[in-house]
């Protein structure tokens, strides 16, 4: 017997693949600062509790297929803080944002057609796209350009009679890049002019720094060729709930994302509940969070501005910095920080940035740090690192 040549394909997540090596480093008793993955140690919201307890049913039961009308009715009011007017049967409620990005490429797209990315992109983008047999094709972005939008041409460049939509991130996971205005409409014209549809995955929507201004890509094309992504986990920290959301004026993208959605019944329920405490919110709320992760980036950039031969760029926005480290395998130096290196029984995880680009060879000295530790533990994680750099150098 075997397993499917999909199986085999479907490539381990750079974000998770090294997890062993930490389970083994904890065994020996090292703390290790968890930079590699987008969990916030910022409380849970009260309410997300609160609302679950006043709501809480006899019966756990399965819900509507497209997530409860509560909730689906509160992100369309949710939306309105950015001028988008949606019902909720244009919203269907998700087991997080991934299972709404499987939903949406599946929705557009069929098995051998392709999908074009911006790289470096979320690395299990191509998990994604494994799963459903898709071919990612991908424009670079670059340090050195501070990963802005890619020229038009790059993008023409890939249009095949096989592509069939635009995913993007937006803020920018891992690069922290909030596109301008100008970038945003030359991006839905390239769309336009080419009959494809744009899949934004904007989870990190209202992390946005330095006076920046929030938006949606539907505040600059709310047709029928948007989907909207959204999630609770990353504003509200609410990760562990997997409450995410689909949006779209497209009826067949809808009603196709609902066949798919029967097939796993309902999204979890005690967390629809919960969530819809989460998304009344204030503005207030947000604009705290935002201001404590704009105080972590800036702790983060200053200590890693210290490492000599370190090349980044300051994060306009999300909760991640992509950094290009004076080594040849950053994969090799993370594994190296777990199983041989440690400062007073304390060590570093980050996420090798090789997994988030499509070019082969590309991104290999290059890590992603997730600025979700208090301030305090990353000063601490960025000393061992810069610790860590100097030792491995002079092996």
């Amino acid at each position: 017997m075997k397993i499917s040549a999909r199986g085999i394909q479907m490539p381990a997540s750079p974000i998770r693949k090294l997890v062993p090596f930490a389970e083994e480093a904890r065994s020996r008793g090292i703390e290790i600062f968890h930079l590699n993955i987008g969990q916030p140690d910022i409380t849970t919201p009260d309410t997300f509790y609160e609302q679950i307890r006043k709501s809480f049913p006899d019966v756990v039961a399965y819900t509507h297929t497209a997530g409860i009308i509560e909730l689906r009715e509160a992100f369309c009011r949710y939306f309105r803080r950015w001028s988008l007017e949606y019902d909720p049967t244009q919203v269907v409620v998700t087991a997080g944002a991934s299972e709404a990005i499987i939903f949406s490429l599946g929705a557009v797209a069929d098995p051998g057609d392709e999908v074009i990315v911006i790289e470096p992109y979320y690395a299990n983008y191509k998990g994604f796209a494994s799963m459903l047999s898709i071919n990612l094709k991908a424009v670079t972005s670059t340090i050195r350009n501070g990963y802005r939008l890619p020229p038009k041409e790059d993008f023409e460049a890939l249009v095949s009679d096989r592509t069939r939509a635009v995913l993007f991130s937006h803020p920018s996971n891992p690069t922290g890049t909030v596109y301008t205005p100008e970038e945003l409409e030359r991006l839905v014209s390239f769309a336009k002019e080419n009959d494809l549809f744009l899949i934004a995955d904007e989870v990190y929507r209202e992390l946005v720094f330095d006076g920046r201004d929030s938006c949606s890509i539907a505040n600059f094309d709310d047709s029928e060729r948007t989907i909207i992504i959204d999630s609770v986990s990353k504003r509200f920290s609410a990760c562990g709930a997997r409450i995410g959301s689909l949006t779209s004026r497209n009826n067949e993208v809808i009603g196709t994302c609902l066949k798919f959605a029967q097939a796993r019944l309902c999204p979890p329920a005690i967390a629809q509940i919960g969530a819809v405490g989460l998304l009344g919110l204030p503005k207030t709320y947000t604009d705290q969070i935002r201001k404590e992760y704009e105080n972590r980036r800036n702790v983060v950039f200053d200590e890693l501005s210290k490492i000599p031969g370190v090349e980044m760029q300051l994060p306009e926005g999300a909760l991640y910095i992509s950094v290009k480290l004076p080594v040849d395998d950053a994969e090799d130096f993370v594994k190296w920080m777990l199983t041989d290196f440690s400062v007073e029984g304390r060590t570093v995880m980050a996420a090798p940035l090789e997994g988030f680009y499509e070019t082969e060879g590309a991104g290999r000295s290059e890590i992603r740090i997730a600025f979700v530790l208090s301030a305090e533990k990353l000063r601490d994680s960025c000393k061992v690192m810069r610790m860590g750099i100097e030792e491995y150098s002079q092996l």
